[in-house]
């Protein structure tokens, strides 16, 4: 069965940040690209970000430009999401996906399913 598990979610003060993972098994990892998004209440869910199956090309929204960075390390079936500078407008809750296609490197048009669970990231102010 295939399983994404988010972690790394919590409380911080505005300024402050956060280093969200996700883990993946049950798929050949490395084949696929992967994606952060996020929901806030009242909000439609928004693509944050997202990295091509081998790292070549990344996509970050402009509302997080220069704040958030994804990564990812194939050996150990994991994306990341460092954020940084935090704002009280970042709070959501935050969710990893893969692509439905293999080895896809246009990841700003890609279209993700197979969905973690989410982690929460509440900012303060």
């Amino acid at each position: 069965q295939e399983q994404l598990v988010e972690s790394g979610g919590g409380l911080v003060q505005a300024g402050g940040s956060l280093r969200l993972s996700c883990a993946a098994s049950g798929v050949t990892f490395s084949m696929y690209a992967m994606g952060w998004f996020r929901q806030a209440p009242g909000k439609e869910r928004e693509y944050v970000a997202g990295i091509s199956w081998n790292s070549a090309t990344t996509y970050v929204a402009d509302s997080v430009e220069g704040r958030f960075t994804i990564s990812r390390d194939n050996a150990k079936n994991s994306v990341f999401l460092q954020m940084n500078s935090l704002k009280v407008e970042d709070t959501a809750v935050y969710y990893c996906a893969r692509d439905r296609v293999y080895y896809r490197l246009a990841v700003a048009g890609a279209d993700f399913g197979s969905w973690g669970q989410g982690t929460q990231v509440t900012v303060s102010s």
